[in-house]
Parts: C-alpha cells; sequence; structure tokens
C-alpha cells in the first residue's frame, strides 16, 4: 500500500502532523492538502489534543507546490480548483499550530511555515520564495506574511530576486522563534507545544484569535475585541481555577472549560 500524505502521531496534550512525501521532497499536492485539512479538523474537536507540531523530515520541511499540477493549467482551471480555501482553513485553525521547520521552506512551503502561530527552525532551515522564476507570485498569502514579519525591502528581495534566509537571519527577522540543532528541533517544538498545552486552553485560544485580529484591525477595533475576549473567559472554570490555584498556591488543573 502507498504511503499516506499526512501522518499523525498523538501524545496528548500534542499531536504532530508529518507531510509525508520525502521522495518528492514534501511538494504539495491537492490531494495531500486536502488530507492536511481534514487531519487539523479532526485535531480541532478533539478534546485531547491542546497543541499542533506541523513539520517534515530533517532535509526538508515543505518545497512548495507540486508543479506537475499546475504546469498545463489555465486560468479557468485555477479559479475552479479553489485550492486556497484549503489554506484559509489552516489559517482558522483555532488551536496554537507549531511549525518545526528543518532544510527546505520553499515557496507553499514558506506560505505553510509562516501561516503557523510560532516556528522551531533547525540550523539548517532556509526559507524562500522563487515563484517568479515561475513566472507566478506566492499565491497562498506569502505578499502578505512575509511584509508583516520582516518589512518591505526584505521581502521584496526574497519575492522578486530570489534572496534565501537561512535560520539564523530568519531569527533576526522575527520569522521564527528559535533556532537549534538539527538533531533537535523537532524535540524542541514538541517541548514548546507541551509548555502551551499546559495552560487553560480557552485563554490560548482566544488570545491567538486576537493577535491574529491586530493584523487586520485598527488599534481601536483591536482593543475593542481583546476586550471582548477578556470579558468572555470571565465565565469560564479554568478562569476560576487559574485564579484559585494562584490564590492557594498550587498548580492549576485546566480541563478547557
Amino acid at each position: 500500500m502507498d504511503e499516506p500524505l499526512i501522518r499523525v502521531e498523538r501524545q496528548a496534550p500534542v499531536a504532530t502532523i508529518f507531510l509525508n512525501r520525502p521522495k518528492e521532497q514534501n511538494t504539495i499536492t491537492i490531494q495531500m492538502m486536502d488530507d492536511l485539512v481534514h487531519s487539523l479538523e479532526a485535531l480541532e474537536v478533539d478534546e485531547d489534543t491542546r497543541c499542533v507540531v506541523l513539520t517534515g523530515n530533517p532535509t526538508v520541511f515543505c518545497s512548495g507546490a507540486d508543479i506537475h499540477e499546475m504546469a498545463d493549467a489555465d486560468t479557468v482551471e485555477m479559479y475552479l480548483r479553489n485550492q486556497f480555501a484549503q489554506w484559509d482553513s489552516i489559517r482558522r485553525f483555532r488551536k496554537p499550530l507549531i511549525a518545526a521547520v528543518s532544510g527546505y521552506a520553499i515557496g507553499g512551503g514558506c506560505e505553510l511555515a509562516l501561516m503557523c502561530d510560532l516556528v522551531v527552525a533547525s540550523e539548517t532551515a532556509v526559507f524562500a520564495h522563487p515563484e517568479v522564476s515561475l513566472g507566478i507570485i506566492p499565491g497562498a498569502g506569502g505578499t502578505q506574511w512575509l511584509p508583516r514579519l520582516v518589512g518591505k525591502a526584505t521581502a521584496m528581495e526574497m519575492i522578486v530576486a530570489g534572496r534565501h534566509l537561512n535560520a539564523r537571519e530568519a531569527l533576526e527577522k522575527g520569522v521564527v522563534n528559535r533556532v537549534v540543532p538539527v538533531e533537535s528541533y523537532l524535540k524542541e517544538a514538541q517541548r514548546l507545544a507541551q509548555e502551551i498545552a499546559r495552560r487553560p486552553p480557552l485563554a490560548v485560544m482566544l488570545a491567538k484569535e486576537a493577535i491574529l485580529a491586530s493584523f487586520d484591525n485598527s488599534m481601536e477595533s483591536g482593543l475593542a475585541f481583546e476586550r471582548k475576549c477578556f470579558h468572555m473567559l470571565f465565565s469560564s472554570k479554568d478562569k476560576k481555577e487559574g485564579m484559585r490555584a494562584f490564590l492557594e498556591r498550587r498548580k492549576p488543573k485546566f480541563r478547557g472549560s
């Protein structure tokens, strides 16, 4: 039987999703994206999963879209595919999503990594957007994510002139959270996931939602949304447990309710 395109390992409260096309450098097919979205949808409703790590393998995270699926496509075909609806589903995933990146994160692979909430990179990680050399541009958010993270000048150079960012440059530019040796990048991402998973799930999800909303809202609208989330959490059992535990000087037991 063929190997699955997406492999999921669950060690509650953390799940790890592996992109699993190593012979094809983890290039993304339509079916692979469908499988990834379905995996995330299942994990989103799984009460035992509180944080998810997305990774490839030590050599390559993801080298972008499978060009075989696009080479002969025309405008109408690409429009009717509506393939970016899959990417929008990933962007709306409510639980924390951590990218563990080693080796190449190219084109769609770079977009997939930057769509995650945090990025742990190995020392071999490389981020790049070579789409212009194929006569196209990034289509899953690269022209929007990169300028927000690295600024106009670096984003322009990466997308228009083909500049690659190595792991240390990515760290300096705020693309990744930390850089570790290749032997430990996945364990470090899973350790970070465990740290997040120990925190109250509702507060974590609403914090993520409020932070992401800051990219689309004015300061005034963003503050209003933040305060709405703040007030909502006063109805949660986790809020009561967290404050009681603090006052009683004990470890809290969060239930996600």
